[in-house]
C-alpha cells in the first residue's frame, strides 16, 4: 500500500482528507476577506469618503466591487413631496487595489495548502480544495450584498440655490439664466430649496456580486496554479509545468513589479503636495489600475476614452486634456505625447517591462538534453511568451475598463453632472500582445543564451516539491518519514564488510556456486565452523578448522604470507 494511503481508506486509492480541505479554505478566504477589508478601510479614510456614510457598508460595498461585485447607487431628491427631482447615477469600476491584495492572499494559502497536500496531488483533491475555496468566497460575496447597503442623507443647503448657477447662497431666491430670478414665484410649490433633503444610497447588486465572486476566485486560483513553480500538479500534467509556467509565472513577476513602481512614485509624489493622505488613499485603492491602463497604452493599444464635469479632474495628465474636448477621443500613445512630450517614457518602460518577461521565462524555461540550439530555444520561448501576452494584454484592458455618470436635477435644470468612459481595444490588445510577447521572448531567450543563465532558474517537473516527484512511484504524503522493512537481517556470513578482522570462517564459495542461496547481489558466501555457542568460526588462532588462518575475503585473493620463523 502506498505511503500517501490514509488508515481507514476504504476504496482504491486515498479519500479525500475533508476536514484539511475544508480548514484551509476557511483560512483562505477569511485572510483574503480580511485583507481587502482593511485596504479598503484604510483607502476610504485616508480619502475622507467615510465622512459622508457610515464606514461599514462604504467597505463592504469596495470589497464588493474589488471581487468582481457590481453597485448600483439610486437617490431621490424631492422637495415637499414635488416628483420632478430625480437622481441617476452609474458606476462601473474595480478597485483592483483591493483585488489584487484579496488574490494574493488567497492564491497564497491556496498554493500552500496543496503543497502541503504530498508530493504530487491528486486531480479529485486539487478539485476538492478549489471548489471549496470558491464556495466559500461566493458565500462572502452573499455577505457582502447583505452589508453593503446604506443611505447618505445630504444636506439640502448643498442643493439649493448656493449651488446653482447664479445662486446667491443662503436664501436667496433661484436665478436661471434668461430668467431671472424666480424663487419668488414657487414659494408653495417648491418651497425653500435650502430646507430640501436629498437621501442618496448605494447599494450591492445580488446576482451580479455572487457571479463576480465566482468568477473572481476561480480565475485567482487559475492563475495562481499556473505561476506558481514549485506547487505539486496532478501526475500526467507535467506538460503545464515546462511549457505554461514559466512564461505566466514572467508575466505576473512584471506586472506586481509594475505595481511596485506604481506605488513608489505615489510615494513620492504625496511628499510634496499639499494633500498627501489623498494621493495615499487613491494609490492604495487604484495604484493597479492606472499602472495596469498605462501598459497596454505603452505598448501602443488604443482606447476610446471621453469625460466631463467633476470626475474629469480626477484623471491625470494629460489624458484629461485628451478627453476634455467633449466627444469620444481615441487614447493612444502619439495622442498623449503631443501633449506631453515625456510620455514617450511610458513606451520605453513598457518595452523594458516585456523584455524583463522575455529574460525571466527563457531563465526559468528547462533546456532540454538534447540540446537545439539557441535558434530552438528562442523559438519555444518566444511562442509560450507571445500566447501568454496575447491573454494577459485583453485582460489588463477589461479589468481596467472605468465607466461612471452622475447626475442631479431638479425641475429638469441639472444641479451637477460628471462622467467619465475609458475602455480599451481587445481584439488590438490579442493581436498586439501576441507580436510584444514573441518578439520580447526570442530576444530575451538569446540574451539569456549567451549570459549562460537559460534554464537556470528551471524547475524540474520531479522537482517541484523537493523531494523527487515523477521519480518515485507513489507519491509520499506530508509528515515524518517513516523506513520501510528490511527485507532480510544483516548476516556477516555473508557480508564481509559486518566480519571482525581475525574472525575465523570457512572457505568461500565460488561465485555462482549455490545460486539463489548466497547474496542477491552475487557477493561470495563465506562459510564457516560453527562453535559451541552457536557463533561462526572462533576468536582464537588454532581452534576450528582453518588453523587460525585467515580465509580469503575474495575469490582472487591470494594465500596469506607464511609465519616468520621463531
Amino acid at each position: 500500500m502506498s505511503a500517501a494511503t490514509s488508515v481507514g481508506d476504504a476504496g482504491p486509492g486515498p479519500r479525500v482528507p475533508w476536514a484539511d480541505v475544508l480548514m484551509s479554505a476557511v483560512a483562505a478566504v477569511s485572510w483574503a476577506l480580511i485583507g481587502m477589508a482593511g485596504t479598503a478601510a484604510l483607502g476610504l479614510r485616508l480619502l475622507d469618503a467615510d465622512a459622508a456614510g457610515s464606514p461599514g457598508p462604504l467597505t463592504a460595498a469596495v470589497v464588493a466591487l474589488g471581487a468582481g461585485g457590481s453597485v448600483t447607487p439610486s437617490g431621490d431628491v424631492s422637495a415637499y413631496g414635488l416628483s420632478g427631482a430625480e437622481a441617476d447615477t452609474a458606476i462601473d469600476f474595480t478597485p483592483l487595489g483591493v483585488s489584487l491584495v484579496g488574490a494574493l492572499l488567497l492564491s497564497c494559502f491556496f498554493l500552500r495548502s496543496l503543497r502541503a497536500a504530498g508530493a504530487a496531488v491528486r486531480t479529485a483533491e486539487l478539485l476538492a480544495r478549489a471548489g471549496a475555496v470558491v464556495a466559500l468566497s461566493v458565500a462572502m460575496a452573499g455577505g457582502l450584498v447583505w452589508a453593503g447597503h446604506d443611505v447618505v442623507t445630504i444636506d439640502g443647503s448643498s442643493l439649493g440655490p448656493a449651488g446653482l448657477p447664479g445662486g446667491g447662497g443662503g436664501g436667496g431666491g433661484l436665478e436661471i439664466p434668461g430668467l431671472g430670478d424666480i424663487g419668488g414665484l414657487l414659494p408653495d410649490r417648491v418651497g425653500d430649496l435650502v430646507d430640501a433633503s436629498a437621501a442618496v444610497g448605494f447599494t450591492v447588486d445580488a446576482v451580479p456580486t455572487l457571479l463576480g465572486g465566482f468568477g473572481w476566485s476561480a480565475g485567482v486560483l487559475l492563475v495562481a496554479l499556473c505561476a506558481s513553480r514549485r506547487t505539486p500538479l496532478p501526475r500526467g500534467w507535467d506538460a503545464v509545468h515546462r511549457v505554461v509556467r514559466p512564461a505566466v509565472s514572467a508575466v505576473v513577476t512584471v506586472l506586481l513589479v509594475a505595481v511596485a513602481a506604481g506605488l513608489a512614485a505615489a510615494g513620492y509624489a504625496a511628499i510634496g503636495d499639499d494633500h498627501p493622505r489623498r494621493i495615499a488613499g487613491a494609490a492604495l485603492l487604484g495604484a493597479p489600475n492606472g499602472v495596469w491602463l498605462g501598459i497596454p497604452v505603452g505598448l501602443f493599444v488604443p482606447g476610446d476614452g471621453r469625460a466631463s464635469g467633476a470626475l474629469l479632474g480626477v484623471l491625470p495628465h494629460p489624458v484629461d486634456e485628451l478627453l476634455g474636448a467633449g466627444s469620444d477621443r481615441p487614447v493612444t500613445l502619439g495622442r498623449m505625447a503631443e501633449l506631453d512630450g515625456r510620455m514617450w517614457l511610458l513606451g520605453v518602460a513598457a518595452a523594458l517591462m516585456m523584455l524583463l518577461a522575455g529574460v525571466l521565462t527563457a531563465v526559468r524555461t528547462p533546456v532540454p538534453a538534447a540540446r537545439q540550439g539557441a535558434a530552438g530555444f528562442a523559438g519555444r520561448c518566444a511562442l509560450r511568451l507571445g500566447v501568454a501576452t496575447a491573454l494577459t494584454l485583453p485582460l489588463l484592458a477589461w479589468l481596467t475598463e472605468v465607466s461612471a455618470n452622475a447626475s442631479l436635477s431638479v425641475l429638469g435644470f441639472d444641479v451637477f453632472g460628471a462622467g467619465i468612459e475609458l475602455r480599451g481595444r481587445p481584439g488590438t490588445a490579442l493581436l498586439l500582445g501576441a507580436v510584444w510577447g514573441a518578439g520580447a521572448g526570442a530576444v530575451g531567450a538569446l540574451v539569456a543564451w549567451a549570459s549562460g543563465a537559460a534554464g537556470v532558474r528551471a524547475v524540474v517537473w520531479g522537482e517541484v516539491d523537493g523531494e523527487g516527484v515523477g521519480e518515485r512511484g507513489d507519491a509520499a504524503r506530508a509528515g515524518p518519514y517513516a523506513p520501510g522493512a528490511p527485507y532480510r537481517p544483516p548476516d556477516p556470513g555473508t557480508n564481509p564488510y559486518l566480519r571482525v578482522p581475525g574472525e575465523v570462517a570457512g572457505p568461500a564459495v565460488p561465485p555462482g556456486a549455490g545460486a539463489g542461496e548466497g547474496d542477491v547481489s552475487g557477493a561470495p558466501t563465506v562459510i564457516g565452523p560453527v562453535g559451541p555457542v552457536g557463533r561462526r568460526g572462533s576468536r582464537r588462532g588454532g581452534e576450528g578448522a582453518g588453523g587460525g588462518e585467515r580465509p580469503p575475503l575474495w575469490p582472487d585473493e591470494g594465500p596469506p604470507p607464511p609465519p616468520p620463523p621463531p
